[in-house]
């Protein structure tokens, strides 16, 4: 299940919570104050690589093989 984020509207509070997609936090409640349904927040989707480049020629560095002699 993935994680939400989610926050209270009484006290400010934002938390998050592991929970089903199709919920919209109507069963839960704020860790906090303890306010029923807390505003289900629109997370961005966040994924890193490991910042190294394909192989296989077509960069702007020398040429090697075939190049000037």
């Amino acid at each position: 299940m993935p994680i939400f984020e989610f926050h209270c509207k009484k006290c400010g509070h934002q938390f998050e919570t592991i929970t089903r997609a199709s919920e919209d936090g109507s069963g839960l409640e704020c860790p906090e104050c303890g306010e029923p349904k807390p505003e289900k927040l629109l997370s961005i989707f966040s994924a890193s690589g490991t910042g190294s480049p394909a192989s296989g020629g077509g960069g702007c560095g020398p040429s090697h093989g075939g190049g000037f002699s």
